[in-house]
């Protein structure tokens, strides 16, 4: 199989879908792999390093769109890229259709198999390859939203951890998986007084485990959410429902309760966040205030640490791009019903039926489109 690796064209994404390492493995195999000039030099990934790899170097996107018969990249496809695609090319990727109805039907319009990076699960229920970012967006989520609490970023002036004689300021982190975990590691490392919300028992009394009393831990309703959030220096949104969009738990007026220069930052943003006030920013203007809280909604977090980011979604990703490519995406998909749940868009369809129901559109399932 020819893979293709375009540079990723986001505002400030220096992710890349592989890394050279991931090349040799798909090369040594005997796939050819085409990359984009200069597609991750922003993060120390030379071009020699894929050519010594047994990678192609091409001058342009286009050039890679149209050599390749399997696209792997990080970010969801831009406009040009979407129209860049081919039918029956298939493309491997975060797509976060759920809140991107635009996008959605782009996709089906271009008649490419569309598999989704974080709706392919696992043995346990879990999802292998959302992982290796939450953790990176959980960690980076007290880090920039302790920077967003500096009074010269609009915030109040409130440093987190405290010093001795003046009380640590209070991190709320709504929902407790991957990213909520290692926001809570963060916090108790600096710090600072954490409370988790989830509407799981059974992972409220893991955490519990985990931190004994250095987090507290309260069950998810409307009264526990707007109780922590109005006393809240930092709010953590890390919701996450799996392929759908992110339920809104934070209202306006909760918001507009906060202290002023008090900060959100909102994970949940790439499926269209969990506060009613939050919209996408990006790294080059990562926040805005509104009721006077300070805001962090960049939809692509991670790629402010993009070489750490690269390496680790690659750890994760590469089993599967060497399965897609030896086997060819369908029989991969037959074979793994894990990889299967990866699929969201084929030859015109929605085959995730949380997508489907979220925007609206027409759901054919993914094992009809297989033939099994």
């Amino acid at each position: 199989m020819k893979v293709g690796v375009p540079k990723e064209i986001k505002t400030h994404e220096y992710r890349v879908g592989l890394t050279p390492a991931a090349v040799r493995e798909l090369t040594v195999h005997g796939h050819e792999v085409v990359v984009q000039q200069d597609a991750a030099t922003g993060i120390g990934f030379t071009d020699d390093a894929y050519r010594a790899a047994g990678a192609s170097i091409v001058a342009t996107a286009a050039e890679v769109f149209a050599a390749a018969d399997m696209i792997v990249k990080v970010k969801e496809p831009q406009p040009s890229e979407i129209a860049a695609l081919k039918p029956g090319q298939v493309l491997f990727t975060y797509l976060h259709l759920a809140a991107d109805k635009e996008q959605t039907i782009g996709l089906m319009k271009s008649g490419a198999t569309c598999i989704a990076y974080e709706t392919v699960t696992d043995a346990r229920g879990a999802l292998p390859l959302l992982a290796p970012m939450s953790e990176v967006a959980g960690r980076m989520s007290i880090q920039v939203g302790a920077h967003c609490l500096e009074k010269e970023q609009g915030g109040a002036g409130v440093l987190l951890g405290g010093v001795p004689g003046v009380p640590a300021g209070k991190v709320v982190i709504i929902g407790g998986g991957v990213s909520g975990t290692h926001a809570m590691r963060m916090a108790v490392g600096i710090g600072a007084h954490v409370t988790v919300i989830d509407r799981s028992l059974p992972r409220l009394k893991e955490i519990e485990a985990q931190f004994g009393s250095q987090v507290q831990t309260m069950f998810s309703t409307t009264a526990s959410i707007e109780s922590a959030v109005v006393d809240a220096d930092l709010v953590v949104g890390a919701v996450l429902v799996p392929g759908a969009a992110a339920p809104k738990l934070v209202t306006r007026a909760m918001v507009k309760q906060m202290r002023p220069g008090s900060v959100v930052v909102d994970i949940a943003i790439d499926q269209g966040g969990c506060l009613e006030t939050s919209k996408p920013t990006t790294h080059a203007s990562p926040t805005y205030i509104e009721e006077g809280v300070v805001h962090y909604c960049v939809t692509n977090m991670p790629g402010a640490v993009a070489r750490t980011s690269t390496i680790a979604l690659g750890n994760a990703t590469l089993p599967f791009v060497m399965a897609l490519a030896n086997k060819g995406w369908r029989q991969a998909l037959i074979d793994d019903v894990h990889l299967c749940n990866g699929l969201n868009v084929h030859a015109g369809v929605v085959t995730y039926k949380a997508v489907a129901d979220d925007l609206g559109v027409a759901f054919k399932p993914a094992a009809s489109v297989l033939g099994v």
